[in-house]
């Protein structure tokens, strides 16, 4: 071997590597700018015409984010005396990746692969951003030798892999721990079967966790929630969705609606609605895309007409999640005809009968039916149909009219953040299934993971599990400071959800062809991790969402 596994003076190397791609990424932005500006100001018609250069740069952006990151941690962990083996390999290989990728092209989808010059950058700009450290990491941070290594060093304790170090103070170690025992215990073993019998998460799973707080993790206490942070969140939402997407997802719809609520609603409306929603006894559902308007939530067509005391909702909804079982749901529709964009709409509060399987909808003025899934199962989509469906005047969040989609926006940091929490935890149990069946399963006379195509994969998994969740952990951080966080939140969903796919495509690799058998965790969790890039804002929506942060 000619390289040193870990190079010399490691986090020198990575943290002048960040200072080159952050200039690159500045003259990045200025070369876009030029592209779609026009009078000094930044065109949506050219900023759509040059949708390649414009989500190129989100993807670049995110990447350098990826980065920087990736320094905090590891500078955080070397303060502390926590910068082991396995952490300078899971960063320099980190390094050797991304920055590789910023510097010949960032995979935006499986066949886009966005480059430095889409972006209207020149070889004198690369040249400028080659500095030596750059070279060292893109030319020995990656290595075979490397990934070997960090395979090898992966070790488990008390029945668990251990990937290495979070990050995390004692506190949330201790939340993510506890988390991680209930999936292991309690969802992990049935997940499967619920996937495979499409069944929704049994009740009592869904009452032990609201006996843990899980439905009032950022319900302050005065409303009878535990009053924790968003990073709390984000360390349970990973842990849930490591074991089942659908447990994980279980507190996003209560996430959504206590944040609508706390951010736009009146105090007699806090009162009412936020303890049941705390304590798990409200389950709410949120009611928002319609057939043909998908992320356009501004062109709905689904409409609230004044009826006496109250109002009366008329028309249909789709993947709407666990609609039947709910018994609250967070309508958003037209109050004023004559209005064709998001000024128009008003956000509603609507209690509703918890319905079965046999018979979702109940009251008069609804009905539906399921929407048949390839996974994301555990709490199911509907279609909803409302048909003159009442509520009381009180049921008007905020208690205005007009105010549905500046509501709804206030939820979007949150609800991304959760969604990359979920992309870190399906991407987990992807690693975690790929490690083990390339240990116990023998080819030619040796184990799987002796061959380092096989291992260089888990080892690609691990990095990029560790990348994405600091991504998520930081945006979550930004959110508990009550800083803005749009753009870190839409960063952590962009790549969770890329890497959640690629970790249970490789995972499911590893296991050939019984990857491909519906008996095998890992069919499932395929099928699980390909939602990520399309709920919660598609990738291309939210790559467009970035850009324009950057270029505003």
């Amino acid at each position: 071997m000619t390289e040193p596994i870990v190079l010399t003076g490691l986090l020198k190397l990575t943290k002048s590597a960040t200072k080159s791609i952050d200039a690159l990424l500045a003259r990045g932005i200025e070369r876009v700018r030029d592209l779609v500006s026009e009078n000094g100001m930044v065109n949506p018609d050219l900023l759509d015409r040059e949708q390649t250069a414009a989500h190129g740069l989100a993807w670049f952006a995110t990447c350098a984010e990826a980065t920087r990151q990736m320094q905090e941690w590891a500078e955080r962990l070397e303060g502390k005396g926590r910068f082991g083996k396995v952490e300078q390999l899971t960063h320099q290989i980190a390094f050797g990746e991304y920055l590789s990728q910023i510097i010949g092209g960032i995979p935006m989808s499986q066949h886009e692969i966005v480059r430095p010059w889409d972006l209207g950058l020149s070889s004198e700009d690369l040249q400028d951003a080659l500095s030596p450290e750059v070279l060292a990491l893109t030319r020995n941070g990656n290595s075979q030798a490397a990934r070997m290594r960090l395979v090898e060093m992966i070790r488990t304790i008390n029945g668990d892999i251990v990937y290495g170090a979070t990050g995390l103070d004692d506190e949330l170690e201790m939340i993510r721990e506890q988390f991680r025992r209930f999936a292991r215990d309690r969802i992990e073993p049935f997940a499967h079967d619920w996937h495979l019998n499409d069944e929704l998460i049994p009740m009592d799973v869904i009452e032990e966790l609201a006996e843990m707080g899980v439905f009032g993790l950022t319900i302050p206490e005065e409303y009878g929630g535990v009053g924790l942070s968003r990073t709390a969140m984000v360390v349970v939402s990973e842990e849930l969705s490591r074991g089942y997407i659908g447990a994980g997802s279980l507190g996003t719809r209560s996430e959504i609606a206590a944040e609508l609520i706390l951010t736009g609603g009146t105090e007699a409306q806090k009162a009412r609605w936020l303890p049941g929603l705390a304590s798990g006894e409200i389950l709410p559902t949120a009611v928002f895309t319609e057939p043909d308007t998908g992320s356009d939530l501004g062109s709905l067509r689904t409409r609230a007409e004044r009826d006496g005391p109250g109002w009366a909702i008329t028309g249909n909804k789709t993947w709407i999640t666990h609609a039947a079982r709910s018994n609250l749901m967070a309508v958003l529709a037209r109050t004023d005809p004559e209005s064709s964009d998001y000024r128009g709409l008003s956000m509603f509060l609507a209690a509703k009968t918890p319905g079965t399987d046999e018979g979702p909808f109940v009251d008069d003025g609804l009905s539906g039916g399921e929407i048949k899934v390839l996974g994301y199962r555990g709490m199911k989509e509907y279609t909803v149909n409302f048909d003159g469906f009442r509520i009381n005047d009180e049921n008007l969040l905020g208690g205005a009219e007009g105010q549905g989609f500046k509501q709804l926006m206030r939820t979007f940091e949150s609800a991304r953040i959760q969604t990359a929490a979920r992309a870190v935890g399906v991407a987990q149990s992807a690693l975690d299934a790929g490690l083990q069946y390339a240990e116990d399963r023998k080819q030619f006379g040796r184990p799987l993971i002796a061959f380092p195509r096989v291992a260089s994969k888990l080892a690609i998994m691990t990095v990029e599990i560790t990348i994405a969740r600091q991504l998520a952990y930081h945006a979550a951080r930004q959110k508990d400071a009550d800083r803005r966080c749009d753009l870190e939140a839409g960063m952590a969903k962009l790549l969770g959800a890329r890497v959640a796919w690629a970790a249970a495509d490789n995972a499911l690799q590893i296991h050939g062809g019984n990857g491909f058998a519906l008996e095998y965790g890992i069919s499932r969790i395929l099928c699980d991790s390909r939602i990520l890039n399309i709920f919660e804002g598609a990738a291309e929506i939210q790559a467009q969402v970035i850009a324009r942060r950057l270029l505003s």
